[in-house]
C-alpha cells in the first residue's frame, strides 16, 4: 500500500508582527508631521507687528505731521519722507510721528471729530447772519442841508453799531467799499467767515439837534 505525504506549512514567523510594531512609531510620526503648520518655522519671540510704520513707495515712509511744517504739510497731514529725514529729525523733534495702523485710526477718529466741530460752527454762524439781517442799524451824522455828510460813517461805526445790538462782530467783518459821505439807506454786507455772509440795512441819519430858544 503506496505511503501518502503530508506537506507541513510553516508558521508565519515572529518577525512580521516585530514589523508591525515598528509601523506603529513612523505612523505617529507622519500624524505629527501633518500637524505642523506649512511655511518657514516661526522663530521665538518674533510676531507680527500690527503698530508697525507703513512704508511707502521708493524707499519713502509715511508720517503723520504733529506739527506745521513748511514744504512738508499742514499738521494733521499724511506725508511721504526719506526714512533718515523721519528717524533722525521729525520723529525726534516732535514734528512728526510714524504713521502706523494705529496712529491711522486715530487720525481719523480726529478728522471726523473736526469735521463734525466745523459744520456746528457753520450752523452756528448761519444763524447768527440770519439774525443780523433780520435787524436794522441807525447812524446819526452831521451834515449840511443837501445831506452830505461833513465827516463819514465808517467800518468800525458800523461794527459798534452791530455790537449795540448784541452781536459779536469786528470792522475786520465788515465789506463797504469806503466810508460813506452822505444820508440815506445803505445795504451793508458782512462775513462771518470765508463762505458765510450776510447783509443788514443800514440808516444814516442827521444828528438830533435840540433848538434853543432865545
Amino acid at each position: 500500500m503506496a505511503k501518502t505525504t503530508v506537506t507541513k506549512t510553516a508558521k508565519p514567523k515572529a518577525a512580521s508582527s516585530k514589523g508591525k510594531a515598528k509601523a506603529k512609531p513612523q505612523s505617529r510620526s507622519a500624524d505629527a508631521a501633518k500637524a505642523q503648520p506649512e511655511g518657514p518655522p516661526r522663530q521665538p519671540g518674533v510676531e507680527r507687528r500690527h503698530n508697525h510704520p507703513t512704508r511707502a513707495k521708493h524707499g519713502l515712509v509715511q508720517l503723520i505731521l504733529t506739527q506745521t511744517m513748511p514744504k512738508v504739510g499742514q499738521a494733521g497731514d499724511v506725508v511721504k519722507v526719506r526714512p533718515g529725514y523721519a528717524r533722525n529729525y521729525l520723529v525726534p523733534q516732535g514734528i512728526a510721528t510714524f504713521a502706523t495702523p494705529n496712529n491711522l485710526r486715530m487720525v481719523d477718529k480726529h478728522r471726523q471729530r473736526l469735521r463734525e466741530l466745523e459744520e456746528a460752527r457753520r450752523a452756528d454762524l448761519q444763524n447768527l447772519a440770519a439774525q443780523i439781517a433780520q435787524r436794522s442799524l441807525t447812524i446819526e451824522a452831521n451834515a449840511n442841508a443837501e445831506g452830505h455828510l461833513y465827516g463819514s460813517v465808517n467800518a468800525d461805526q458800523i461794527a459798534e453799531a452791530i455790537k449795540k445790538l448784541g452781536f459779536p462782530l469786528e470792522s475786520d467783518n465788515i465789506r463797504i467799499e469806503g466810508p460813506l459821505k452822505e444820508l440815506g439807506l445803505y445795504t451793508i454786507r458782512f462775513a462771518l467767515s470765508q463762505e458765510i455772509e450776510g447783509e443788514v440795512k443800514l440808516w444814516v441819519v442827521p444828528t438830533h439837534t435840540e433848538e434853543t430858544t432865545p
